[in-house]
């Protein structure tokens, strides 16, 4: 299986009111140095079934999601997960 495959499994497994960082969806797909790899799959990630938006770096913050960071922190205001905002403005 190919690495961006593993790593659109891991995040389909993550359950509703979950996230995990960047860098543990890439330890857990096989590539632990390639967490930003991962968060380029989750930009391209078109899938409804892939919920991208339970993916947030590490500090905490919520990063990007391809349907806006702002729909981002909703998506998982709405699962009952309070996140940063991100402090670089983006």
């Amino acid at each position: 299986m190919r690495f961006k495959e593993k790593v659109l499994e891991v995040v389909r497994r993550i359950p509703k009111g979950s996230v995990m960082s960047y860098k543990e969806v890439a330890v857990e797909a096989g590539g632990p140095r390639a967490y930003r790899a991962v968060g380029n799959i989750m930009n391209k990630n078109r899938n409804p079934k892939v919920p991208c938006h339970r993916v947030i770096k590490s500090s905490g913050e919520a990063g990007g999601y391809n349907g806006g960071t702002e729909r981002k922190i909703r998506l998982l205001k709405n699962e009952g997960i309070t996140i940063q905002e991100n402090l670089e403005g983006g």
